[in-house]
């Protein structure tokens, strides 16, 4: 589950990482005053304005602003709020902004200038281990650093039975270049990141950039978290950070329903049980000559219900020139899968792209005469080469 910079805040505060000064705020009232407590606080006269939507690259689509005044804060909170913010992971939509974090300027604490790293946190699947990986080379170009100067990327492995070593917090200081205070505050603050990341059950943390301060304090100036939505029973708090408002609509439908759907580009709406035969089908679509244009897998308990959800979701798709339907009949019975299509086709009424249904497994010669004699627009197939053969001839 991906929150919002200023809850992964949050949520790293808990753990005792060191952050800039910051308040969430909903319009530009409320972000002046925010300004003015992060005065109080700090004596900090310059604040960075940061627009809160699930997508990095802010800055480069000017939904981050440094105001030098409360009258900027108020002007840049007044421009940001409710602008449709595009940036390279948006897509050409874009995002609206609904709120804004008001964060003390870090970057004008004193005369010297601020370092950036780069630091994440994250599981390797291929060693079942938690890593850390970082780069002197923080700040919005880190893409353009992995892709140029891979060896200027550093990777540390942390051993599940020990948990992070103080050695290690060292190495990574050492290769970031950091001496004296600011290796210590460092050597601090990787603790605090680790600790928060294995107690928070998440899947991602993405400081980018960390931030050396004139006065060699390591801080997090950005933040970006993604939880594990299978942990979050055991994280009550966290689960109430959800924003459907960030999440593509069509996928918040499908979890209502208790569907697994990510919506893809293609052409080909696809309705599977199982996710090893959601990525077979896909296979089948592409060799087909088509395109997928969803993934959804309603479970090993395919019925009615289930199925109209499917097709009324995979229709909302303007693209969608063909829906293959394929389920494996293994708990459930592929006659009444059958029966389940049939009534959720009369239920929702004329569809009209050309519907192929694939059953195999229990009942699955009783499920074909079913659909072979409703009536309706609806094709059944045996085999896999069956379904693709239709597929190829429909769109």
């Amino acid at each position: 589950m991906n929150i919002h910079e200023y809850q992964a805040k949050s949520i790293l505060k808990e753990f005792g990482v060191a952050l800039p000064v910051s308040f969430p705020v909903n319009t530009p009232e409320e972000a002046v005053e925010a300004a003015k407590k992060i005065q109080e606080e700090t004596d900090c006269t310059v604040w960075a304005v940061k627009a809160q939507i699930h997508a990095g690259g802010r800055g480069k689509g000017g939904g981050v602003k440094i105001a030098k005044s409360l009258d900027e804060v108020k002007q840049y909170a007044t421009d940001i709020l409710g602008m449709q913010l595009v940036t390279p992971q948006t897509g050409p939509a874009g995002k609206l902004v609904r709120m804004l974090l008001i964060e003390q300027g870090i970057y004008y604490l004193g005369k010297s200038p601020v370092l950036e790293f780069y630091m994440s946190l994250l599981l390797d699947r291929a060693t079942s281990r938690n890593i850390i990986m970082y780069s002197p080379d923080g700040g919005m170009n880190i893409e353009e650093v992995a892709a140029k100067t891979p060896e200027r990327i550093f990777k540390e492995e942390i051993d599940p039975t020990v948990g992070l070593q103080p050695f290690q917090a060292r190495k990574i200081a050492s290769n970031l270049d950091l001496k004296g205070d600011a290796a210590k505050s460092m050597h601090r603050f990787v603790g605090s990141l680790y600790s928060a990341f294995v107690h928070s059950d998440a899947q991602l943390f993405e400081i980018n950039p960390v931030a050396k301060t004139s006065d060699d304090k390591i801080m997090a100036a950005d933040a970006k978290v993604v939880l594990d939505e299978n942990a979050l029973y055991r994280h009550k708090n966290y689960a109430l950070m959800r924003d459907i408002n960030e999440e593509d609509p069509t996928e918040v439908e499908a979890g209502k329903h208790g569907l697994n759907f990510i919506k893809l580009d293609g052409n080909v709406g696809c309705m599977v049980n199982g996710a090893g035969l959601a990525m077979a089908t896909m296979d089948i679509i592409k060799l087909s000559g088509g395109s997928p244009a969803n993934f959804l897998d309603v479970g090993g308990a395919a019925n009615a219900t289930t199925v109209e959800a499917g097709f009324r979701i995979i229709l909302q798709d303007p693209e969608v020139k063909a829906i293959l339907i394929n389920i494996f009949g293994g708990i459930v019975r592929c006659d009444r899968v059958a029966q389940g299509v049939v009534e959720a086709y009369k239920v929702i009424g004329e569809i009209k792209v050309p519907v192929i249904v694939r059953l195999q497994g229990t009942n699955a010669e009783e499920a074909k005469v079913l659909i072979d004699n409703s009536g309706l627009k609806v094709f059944s197939a045996i085999s896999l080469q069956d379904a693709a053969d239709l597929v190829k001839s429909k769109i």
